[in-house]
């Protein structure tokens, strides 16, 4: 089963019960992926004295790998260099370690830094430079890294490493099965901020089966990271090709590197490094980074490659916005080429509707409601949360059945695999067996049983702080199950494209079954392309749907 002990937050060290209770979690599960490193890290941990343990947990839970001994005072630790000694001795903590300025201005306030390096700034004009100039400018000055010791003699502390973090992380991604989640998890779910859906699952359900996923995964993680920190997107697309090759044995870490080259691709377009983005973007899957490298090649004049790329795409688009890229792009290269131009299907025209509104302070979508609203039609901002959560609730147990691969630990808001290409085909009984109870009519019970049992709990799909009982009961009288059948047919065709380009709002007329959903446009705003989708959807499907534009009065 799922059951994790959570520390009471009564426990002055509850986080050290947590982390333990974490460890022997992922002993249990991984024991034939734990290496040297990981091994060894839990039978040091398990010999440090209790103290030095709740430091170094301690030090897990905070940002980076660096702390001043000076800012390590813990009331239920005592004596920091106490707990500190087993730490170094184990080689779980580096004492003294190298580092660079930039990592030293990290760590110093601007009244230190002025005062450890106060000859060179005075000779350089630099004493009254904020902290964010001399960051910027004191690496070129000061030269190679060095031991904290040594950059400031006169330092009224200590400056130590942990060590063991890379291990740590290691032991999280394992827990965790991604690196978005952290220890918080246990304290946010003690304090009662957050509540999980309990899906049993036994030791063998886990996020990896080799180690060489767990390689996989960090390298990519890192690579994003180093992304993030603006190195050269050049160095970082060899290294993706050079030491990660394409884990096609694992079509979800395939899926991942796919994304990432999908973002290094962006970022050398960005740049002006044209022919490398075309590199990358084909490496990144065969959806929107397809249409992304037709579109640079359109840019580049390369028509005819373009094309003769695009065509087997226009046969098989990939998915609805692929087709709908693709619909403007293919007649463009056909007339540069010289070609008969394929014509375009019309889109749809949504009925319109014009307001001329006083300004409102809380926004048009506000607006528009309050001035189409009356007692026997009330108008609901919903957005992208009624349809979906509607579906988030009938669909609960299809959606939360403990499949292999879906759930490995105990918070968890969703499948792990939801937007995985086989997520829906894995399940399809358990959706059909949901829906048909939309034809059968006992649909409204059972998604308010299910509002009533799961409110609360952490779902993928339904936002409890939109959906209160009266947009509910609202939604449940006016809106035809035929009509829900469609839209919750619609999102198992591409749960992660389909969720977002809803209407605003919505208005109910409960009296007679019937509603109408509203998109808001202020001035200037535009559709976006996923809400065309979703217009022309609505149109096709004989769904009551207007475009409201407003003008301020």
């Amino acid at each position: 089963m799922n059951s994790l002990p959570i520390a009471s937050l009564s426990d002055p060290r509850y986080y050290l019960a947590n982390f333990r209770a974490a460890l022997a979690w992922v002993a249990a599960r991984y024991d034939d992926l734990l290496g040297g490193e990981e091994r060894h890290f839990l039978s040091a941990f398990a010999a440090l004295p209790e103290a030095a343990q709740a430091l170094l947990v301690r030090l897990v839970m905070r940002r980076g790998e660096h702390f001043r001994t000076s800012r390590l005072g813990y009331a239920e630790i005592g004596d920091t260099d106490a707990a500190l000694a087993p730490l170094i001795a184990s080689g779980l903590v580096e004492a003294d370690p190298e580092l660079g300025i930039e990592e030293l201005c990290r760590q110093l306030r601007l009244a230190e830094l002025r005062q450890a390096f106060a000859t060179p700034l005075a000779e350089a004009g630099l004493g009254r430079a904020t902290k964010a100039e001399l960051t910027a400018r004191l690496p070129e000055r000061l030269g190679a890294p060095r031991r904290y010791a040594a950059w400031w003699p006169e330092a009224p502390d200590r400056l130590v490493r942990l060590a063991a973090m890379p291990t740590c992380e290691r032991l999280r991604l394992m827990f965790f099965g991604n690196l978005r989640q952290d220890w918080s998890e246990f304290v946010l779910t003690e304090l009662g901020h957050q509540r999980f859906e309990t899906v049993p699952f036994g030791p063998e359900s886990r996020a990896f089966r080799h180690a060489e996923e767990l390689d996989a995964y960090l390298a990519l993680h890192r690579l994003g990271e180093r992304l993030e920190a603006g190195e050269a997107v050049s160095d970082l697309a060899e290294a993706l090709s050079e030491s990660l090759p394409e884990p096609a044995q694992n079509p979800w870490l395939a899926s991942r590197r796919q994304r990432l080259a999908l973002r290094l691709g962006r970022e050398a377009e960005r740049q002006g490094e044209t022919q490398l983005a075309l590199s990358l973007y084909a490496q990144g899957g065969e959806d929107e980074a397809l249409v992304r490298r037709l579109r640079l090649l359109e840019r580049l004049g390369e028509h005819r490659s373009a094309l003769t790329l695009a065509r087997p795409a226009q046969a098989a688009p990939a998915s609805e916005a692929q087709r709908q890229a693709l619909v403007r792009l293919v007649p463009r290269l056909e007339k540069r080429l010289g070609l008969a131009v394929t014509v375009a299907p019309t889109e749809p025209a949504p009925e319109p509707l014009t307001l001329t509104l006083p300004q409102a302070a809380g926004g048009v979508e506000r607006a528009v409601a309050e001035h189409l609203a009356t007692p026997e039609a009330p108008v609901r901002y919903v957005e992208n949360g009624l349809i979906t959560g509607l579906f988030g609730l009938l669909c609960w147990e299809a959606i939360f059945a403990p499949l292999p691969g879906a759930f490995f630990h105990p918070f968890q808001s969703g499948p792990a695999d939801l937007y995985r290409p086989d997520f829906v085909t894995r399940r399809r009984a358990r959706f059909d067996a949901c829906l048909a109870r939309l034809d059968t009519g006992d649909y409204r019970e059972a998604i308010r049983a299910t509002w009533a049992a799961k409110r609360g709990l952490a779902s993928p799909f339904v936002a409890w702080e939109l959906l209160d009982q009266e947009l509910l009961e609202l939604a449940l009288a006016s809106l035809p199950p035929a009509h829900l059948r469609a839209c919750f047919e619609r999102l198992l065709a591409d749960l992660k494209a389909n969720r977002a380009g809803l209407p605003d709002l919505i208005q109910c007329f409960p009296e007679r079954g019937d509603y109408r959903l509203i998109e808001v446009k202020g001035p200037g705003d535009r559709l976006q392309d996923n809400q065309r989708r979703w217009l022309a959807f609505f149109h096709d499907q004989g769904m009551p749907v207007v475009v409201c534009r407003v003008r301020w009065a």
